[in-house]
């Protein structure tokens, strides 16, 4: 087992400068500058981990997310990447183990998919509490019952409140992308918070797209070699810990939200940052699609929005005024960037792709969080949802266009029928 240096670099091993990348790895990587390489999601996010100069892996297998771990695994036997690769027990040690890399200086990398990340459950919260910014990679799928290996959010959304930025990505391109930003705000001085990059499973993490592999000295400048700002070090002792006086528990609990607030702006500049030494640009929390003169609005996140896109072209022709905001972030959540989004729409639709039973809307997590931000509005729109795609099932067209009906008989009735739908199980 190798040793933690203060500044995050490793011992015990041949020392390649700052990172972990061997020669034949920059060798590799530089020899795919500039090409477009077809890559699944686990594929796209092993290899911005690569890109990363990630210091340790702490893995446990379970589907779909394995191939990112094996893809890594891969690099590692392969001698392209000089990192820690470790084989947990069980996520809860996989998460442990992450933490106390991290605490010590390291960049992090793990993940995990459905029952794999509840089972790392109590973790999370202390993670984020130490201020520890450890990246995760999620390919969700449905927890038990019925365990289904295609996509669900409830996983990766169980963990939303426990102070961890998060989001999905649509494409493999995203995935790749949104893992280097995702560092990026995390790691920031100002925010110092971990990061959940969540793909869709099976929906994007094992169908290919074509992803743009950057310089490797692009991603060198946007994303320096992490420094620890209070690492794990006998020669400077500190102290890291979740059990503490229960005076300094209201402080703590103030620092997480503020820290959360103070992503905001962070993702807004990382973002614009990503833009310009990359080339390509994404919204900074919310896509807007066909918004601009929309009556009827989908609200949604994830890969199912590669479908609502197409599935809202086709409406568009039929004269019917719909459009579509994409949430890119959850955690923080975007609230005035989705208002302004939304600002001249009557109805909006929530696609629910997770379970939030017994809530507010007996029906999923996301509508109540929509709900509040848009109350705030200056011209509130009516707000309904859709649990769609639940048990890894796919959403077609034919689903978005019965949305479309039902938000078009709401905004002409001025009211929802109800505060959630089950789609495919109602008339």
């Amino acid at each position: 087992m190798t040793t933690v240096h203060v500044d995050g670099g490793w011992a015990g091993q041949p020392d390649y400068g700052p990172g972990s990348r061997t020669p034949d790895g920059e060798q590799m990587l530089a020899g795919l500058a500039g090409t477009r390489k077809r890559l699944n999601g686990c594929a796209a996010a092993a290899y911005a981990a690569l890109y990363a100069n990630v210091d340790v892996i702490t893995a446990y297998p379970i589907r779909p997310y394995t191939a990112i771990m094996m893809n890594l695994s891969q690099f590692v036997a392969d001698g392209i990447l000089d990192a820690e690769y470790i084989v947990a027990d069980g996520e809860h040690s996989q998460l442990s183990a992450a933490f106390g890399a991290g605490s010590c200086g390291a960049r992090a990398f793990t993940g995990s998919s459905g029952v794999g990340v509840t089972y790392g459950y109590e973790l999370y919260s202390i993670i984020s509490g130490a201020r520890i910014p450890v990246h995760m990679s999620i390919a969700d799928r449905t927890l038990d019952p019925p365990g289904d290996f295609g996509s669900e959010h409830t996983d990766a959304l169980c963990t939303r409140d426990m102070g961890w930025l998060m989001g999905w990505a649509a494409t493999p391109q995203e995935v790749f992308d949104k893992t280097l930003i995702a560092m990026a705000i995390g790691e920031d001085p100002r925010v110092l918070l971990p990061q959940m990059v969540v793909q869709d499973g099976y929906f994007v993490s094992h169908i290919a797209g074509e992803v743009e592999m950057p310089n490797v000295a692009q991603v060198d400048t946007y994303l320096p070699p992490y420094r620890l700002p209070f690492p794990l070090d006998p020669r400077k002792p500190v102290s890291h810990g979740p059990q503490i006086h229960p005076s300094q528990g209201p402080p703590l609990q103030l620092e997480r939200a503020r820290a959360m607030e103070d992503a905001i702006p962070v993702i807004r500049d990382k973002t614009d940052e990503f833009a310009a030494a990359f080339g390509r640009h994404y919204p900074h929390f919310v896509e807007e699609y066909m918004l601009d003169d929309a009556d009827i609005a989908i609200v949604i996140s994830g890969g199912h929005s590669v479908t609502c896109r197409a599935a809202i072209r086709l409406l568009r022709e039929r004269g019917i005024k719909i459009g579509m905001a994409r949430l890119l972030w959850i955690r923080p959540f975007p609230s005035e960037d989705l208002r302004h989004a939304l600002r001249g729409v009557k109805a909006v639709g929530v696609v629910e792709t997770n379970l939030g039973l017994g809530g507010s809307t007996y029906g999923g997590i996301l509508a109540p969080d929509v709900t509040g931000a848009l109350y705030y509005a200056e011209n509130r729109p009516l707000v309904t949802s859709f649990m769609a795609g639940l048990g890894g099932e796919t959403v077609p067209a034919a689903e978005f266009e019965w949305m479309a009906g039902k938000l078009m008989q709401a905004a002409e009735q001025g009211r929802v029928e109800k505060a959630a739908h089950w789609v495919g199980f109602e008339e």
